[in-house]
């Protein structure tokens, strides 16, 4: 086969519908949208654009009336992942407010020892209740990637907001350097392979 042609999905090959939900039918997982990912030894290339990008996502979810998770990653105390200080907290532009649940993880799959399949029930949002899982945040790579694959695990069906995620380059096992660029495209392509849609911008999603 020639590498100059992708392969057929998974997603393809097993059947799923690769369609994006609608942002009115669903439920939106902001996951890590931290000030640890704005500056110092954790800053990502494109933060601020993908931050504002959540904000419009978190804007329009508010206006259709989308029940809207906050995951926060809690690395304790004096770590960049200090959620009770500055550096860890959610930013201001995508920040709580009352009645939004919040949900604190310490690993990369949101759902993995947390509150988060509960929250989701709670909202009507149960494994094969039809309401889709919308997901934007940091990283791409890491939180994003992991927890959509533990969506689609437990029978949802994640969608990723492109623009509303970012990483970070990372050190390649053979010396080399991975750009940010090139680890977010192959993070948002492993996606789309088998856990769950990826659409470009705030905009491509369907109301």
């Amino acid at each position: 086969m020639s590498t100059n042609q992708p392969s057929t999905t998974l997603r393809d090959v097993i059947g799923l519908d690769s369609q994006p939900p609608r942002l009115s039918e669903s439920v939106l997982i902001l996951i890590d949208f931290q000030n640890t990912y704005r500056s110092g030894v954790m800053a990502l290339d494109g933060a601020e654009e993908a931050l504002a990008a959540g904000a419009r996502l978190l804007e329009r979810a508010r206006a259709a009336g989308t029940p809207v998770v906050h995951v926060i990653n809690d690395g304790g105390e004096g770590t960049p992942y200090d959620i009770r200080a500055h550096i860890g907290a959610i930013s201001d532009e995508v920040a709580p407010v009352d009645g939004e649940a919040v949900v604190v993880k310490q690993f990369p799959n949101s759902f993995h020892l947390t509150e988060l399949e509960k929250t989701l029930t709670d909202l009507g949002a149960a494994p094969g209740s039809g309401k889709d899982l919308i997901l934007g945040g940091f990283m791409t790579h890491m939180c994003v990637n992991y927890t959509a694959q533990g969506a689609f695990n437990l029978g949802y069906r994640p969608t990723v907001v492109a623009e509303a995620t970012a990483t970070r380059a990372l050190a390649t096992p053979d010396g080399g350097v991975l750009p940010a660029a090139g680890l977010q495209a192959a993070a948002l392509t492993a996606i789309t392979d088998l856990f769950g849609t990826v659409v470009p911008t705030v905009a491509a999603l369907p109301a």
